[in-house]
């Protein structure tokens, strides 16, 4: 194997060959298939195998015809589901690409962003503060390289690396910069394990749990529907009938069957993520648009979503309100030397103005993390070495003992002087920061032990704005039934400022001290009654996620930082914003182009269409098409002929699915997006029963109407019954795609009306045109069609009002 030179990293040749020979750097197997792939797996599905065995048995015993219309049917119906599927998915992993996270490599001795999956054993990479390590391998070069292992060893404190020591996929960079040399990539990696445990003890959605709901209860009453009409056709149509009672069977069962449900979630999934794309929404899980829309709590740090993100530094003041240069020159020094990733405090001080730090040195760094709230800064001056400290200033008066100078103790009056000051400065909605240093003896590495009897020198003073909408936009969350909570690192003074001036209404405040008192239900009660929570850790935050799950709620956190990815992990919906750090990228559901909260609310809009138009499929498929399935299966028990062929079921359901392809496409009512929606399979249920029975009773009737008024029998009597049973399933779409009264209130898509108009008049022309006698059907009297027209008229009529009292005792 070639050897690696540090400075060129490898050639793109041999990138290639170890690709090759290594496959992807992925912890899990690619699931994409090729597109030949993924159009003949569909063939697995159980029912369509089950038709064409039959449709061969049935060549084999003398009906070539019907055996070709059988497979003909089958494989259309397989290629509009793979068409129409491919083409959505294929779209949103197009999306996706545009937030790929990527690793700076050495290739060829120039760095170059690749995906994380081209990655190989072998590989240079460059590492910086924010950057996810993308394999395993080991650290070749280092400057304060400070990296977050706890998804590995649970331990949150940042673990330091130097030269040799290993590196591994699933870690990141909190501070400092480095290289590192990739040795395993992979299921070849000790993250990737883990990640598999992770994977099969990862909680599906509320949709998702739904979905199966349903599914097994639609399998149930296929199964022992199916199984029933087949041995009761089977044994009074005698043993000459079985292939037929087979293949009737066979039949009913993919009309009963919702097959088409996967693709039309996956459509509407991807058309909701190229909608939300044009609205600066990037979708990188589909099933994360579900959630989006049935999210009613939104968890989120003030900076950048409720304030502009342009922090400027305002004042520097000692413990009397005055101004001290000296505070600002410290604090200058931290953050110029200051390796960790580049907070926006750092460069507010940067800015404000210049301070000539040629006479200092970096000697050390002991990187910020969430228990201590501070970083530090060792540097050599003229006059010996020297510790600077800045952080949270509830934490860093424990470190102090001195103020202004070491002869100067910090007395409890000087204490309250500067706690005075922090708190006036807070209520003011100022950000601060406290700023302390002392002189150091020379060794080799420092530690936090070494953070104490600190001269506290005064504070640094930051103003971030609140945007100017936010507070139209809060209004707007509010009217769709989206609560606001701030989880924040910052002062809770602070943040009240800023939640009074954006007209946010604060209904409790808890600190990060108060939460680790309390105990689970006592924290259960506490934060539905809280909408701030400041000065809180990362593990509280996540802590309070969970908690709000735990109440049922469907969450959202709304996060860019290095911090904040267990949270984006943890919650139902994780939204990151483009210029995040990777690891935050890579926990997200959802990234933002631009951070604000105005992009959200077209977000939440476009998953609540998602959810009402997956809906509207469910309850076709729940009413008029199941209910004309179980009269099909009823009446074949007390005629002497099938109700229907088994060509003309797969004719029927292959014509109503093809006019279902547009339901994604549909225009959604106001009334159904204005609050957060869950999918209730009791909801489900109860329309089955409902609809279900209504369709079965107007069945009936044209039976009756079939046999005793017109007298027709095997072929016409399927032909009738074919095309009242089409027209009916097929047109109760414009009724119960809408709670409105009257349903012609609500406007459907154009798409939609053509599509339902096109596929009936296309049902007629198989039924009633000259290629009628290939399917079986038979001419009708032109009464019997006026008279199907009509029965499919009373039926809608009907269903107008059961639709009515069906949502006013749903709503009681």
């Amino acid at each position: 194997m070639t050897e690696t030179k540090e400075n060129l990293g490898l050639s793109g040749a041999e990138a290639g060959r170890r690709l090759r020979q290594y496959g992807y750097n992925e912890i899990a197997e690619s699931k994409k298939l090729s597109g030949l792939l993924a159009f003949l797996v569909r063939f697995k599905n159980p029912l369509v195998l089950i038709l064409i065995f039959a449709a061969v048995v049935s060549a084999l015993t003398g009906d070539p015809v019907g055996a070709s219309i059988i497979i003909a049917i089958v494989v259309i119906s397989v290629f509009l589901d793979f068409f129409n599927t491919y083409k959505s998915q294929k779209a949103a992993e197009e999306l996706k690409e545009k937030v790929m996270v990527t690793a700076e490599v050495i290739r060829d001795g120039k760095v170059t962003p690749l995906p994380l999956r081209m990655i190989v054993p072998g590989d240079v990479i460059e590492l910086e503060a924010g950057d996810v390590i993308p394999a395993d391998g080991k650290i070749i070069l280092e400057k304060d390289l400070f990296l977050n292992e706890s998804s590995l060893t649970g331990e949150s404190f940042p673990s330091e690396k130097q030269v040799d020591m290993p590196a591994f996929l699933g870690t990141s960079v909190v501070t400092g910069t480095g290289r590192m040399l990739v040795e395993l990539t992979g299921k070849k990696t000790k993250f990737s394990k883990i990640a598999e445990s992770l994977e099969e003890n990862q909680r599906p959605t509320e949709f998702e749990r739904s979905i199966k709901d349903f599914s097994y209860l639609i399998m149930k009453i296929t199964f022992v529907l199916v199984i029933f009409i087949f041995f009761v056709n089977a044994i009074l149509k005698g043993g000459g009938a079985i292939l037929e009672s087979f293949l009737f069977a066979a039949a009913l069962a993919v009309g009963l069957t919702p097959e088409l449900l996967p693709m039309i979630i996956t459509i509407n999934l991807s058309k909701g993520s190229l909608a939300m794309a044009k609205h600066g929404v990037i979708v990188k899980k589909l099933s994360s648009i579900q959630n989006f829309g049935a999210m009613d709590i939104l968890c989120t740090d003030k900076t950048g979503t409720l304030t502009e993100d342009k922090i400027e530094l305002v004042k520097y003041v000692n413990a009397e309100g005055q101004a001290d240069e000296k505070i600002f020159d410290y604090a200058f020094i931290s953050s110029s030397f200051r390796s960790g990733f580049k907070n926006p405090l750092d460069g507010a001080v940067k800015e404000f103005k210049p301070f000539d730090v040629s006479g200092y040195r970096k000697i050390d760094e002991i990187p910020f993390d969430y228990q201590r709230k501070r970083d530090s800064i060792i540097v050599k001056t003229p006059g010996g070495h020297e510790l600077v400290s800045k952080g949270a200033p509830e934490e860093m008066f424990a470190t102090c003992g001195y103020y202004k100078t070491a002869e100067n103790k910090l007395t409890a009056g000087i204490a309250k002087k500067l706690e005075a000051e922090y708190q006036a400065l807070s209520k003011d909605g100022f950000r601060v920061l406290a700023v302390a240093k002392k002189a150091v003896e020379e060794k080799l590495a420092y530690t936090k032990e070494d953070e104490k009897d600190l001269i506290i020198l005064g504070f640094i003073a930051f103003l971030d704005p609140p945007k100017k909408t936010v507070t139209e936009t809060l209004k707007i969350l509010e009217n769709y039934g989206i609560g606001i909570k701030i989880i924040t690192g910052d002062n809770e003074l602070v943040t009240q400022k800023i939640a009074q001036e954006i007209q946010l209404q604060v209904t409790g405040v808890l600190v990060g001290s108060e939460i680790e008192k309390l105990h689970e239900h006592q924290l259960a009660v506490a934060v539905e009654k809280t909408t701030i929570f400041a000065r809180v850790t990362p593990d509280q935050k996540k802590l309070i996620i969970e908690t709000l799950q735990k109440n049922n709620h469907v969450v959202g956190f709304m996060g860019d930082g290095i911090n904040d990815a267990p949270s984006l992990k943890a919650a139902d919906v994780g939204i990151s914003v483009n210029n995040a750090v990777d690891v935050a990228k890579e926990s997200a559901d959802l990234i933002l182009l631009h951070k604000s909260l105005k992009e959200l609310v077209n977000g939440v809009i476009q998953g609540r269409k998602t959810f009402a138009n997956t809906l509207k499929y469910l309850m076709m498929g729940l009413s008029s098409n199941f209910g004309n399935m179980f009269s099909m299966a009823g009446a074949s028990l007390f005629f002497p002929f099938l109700p229907m062929l088994p060509t003309q079921i797969l004719l029927n359901n292959l014509l109503y699915d093809g006019s279902q392809f547009v339901i994604p496409l549909d225009n959604v009512d106001d009334e159904a997006i204005k609050k957060p929606r869950k999918m209730k399979i009791h909801f489900l249920r109860r329309f089955m029963v409902v609809f279900g029975i209504l369709s079965s009773v107007f069945d009936f009737v044209t039976f009756f109407v079939l046999t005793y008024v017109f007298h027709y029998t095997n072929h016409a009597f399927q032909t009738g019954w074919f095309i009242t049973s089409f027209a009916t399933q097929i047109l109760v779409v414009f009724v119960i795609r809408t709670k409105a009264i009257p349903f012609y209130s609500s406007k459907p898509a154009k798409s939609l009306i053509i599509s339902v108009f096109a596929f009936l008049a296309l049902a007629f022309f198989f039924a009633l045109g000259p290629i009628k006698n290939i399917f079986g059907f038979a001419p009708l009297s032109i009464a019997m069609i006026f008279s199907a027209l009509l029965i499919t008229l009373l039926y809608l009529i009907t269903i107008e009002f059961a639709k009515r009292k069906f949502y006013q005792r749903i709503e009681e």
